[in-house]
């Protein structure tokens, strides 16, 4: 028992099953769909939710990241997040169970040439990153369900559409 990372981990299964529940709901007729001009369609915003673990963990992997421009692909079909999802939280699993406390606690940064936009321990950065960003973008991903009148899965509790607890 790791008791830095087996709290990470037993959370990362639980939201992950949560995120494939939102996931299956996702119409690959709308993968192409906006809210507006400004947003993400339904497809990319999917695709993103799907990878955040594994993006981070790759980026987490090292002592420091250079920001650049981000560009976010169109998910060409549902399956193709499913396939990104699995193995996203297996980089994401990797790199959570090779955390020594040591590891844990060095600091990471990240960098714009010369500049650093933000360090910290990269045990926080795990759980800020990784984690609150993950649910930040599912929380958007039921929105958009909303949105296009899709039946909302419950997350932590009943929505308008389930309700775990009733009988």
């Amino acid at each position: 028992m790791n008791p830095l990372t087996d709290p990470l981990l037993m959370e990362l299964e639980v939201e992950a099953q949560t995120l494939r529940r939102v996931l299956e709901r996702v119409p690959e007729t709308k993968l192409a769909w906006k809210p507006h001009h400004k947003s993400f369609s339904l497809g990319q915003l999917a695709l993103h939710t799907a990878g955040v673990p594994g993006l981070l963990a790759h980026i987490l992997t090292e002592d420091s990241f250079e920001a650049g421009a981000f560009g976010q692909a169109e998910a060409t079909s549902c399956a193709e997040l499913f396939t990104t999802l699995d193995e996203s939280l297996k980089a994401a699993r990797s790199l959570i169970e090779g955390l020594t406390p040591e590891r844990a606690m060095a600091t990471w940064k990240l960098t714009s040439g010369d500049r650093t936009i933000m360090a910290a321990p990269r045990i926080g950065l795990v759980r800020a990153l990784m984690f609150n960003h993950w649910y930040h973008h599912r929380g958007q991903l039921l929105v958009y369900l909303r949105l296009l009148d899709i039946p909302v899965p419950s997350v932590y509790g009943p929505t308008a559409d389930e309700n775990p607890f009733a009988e």
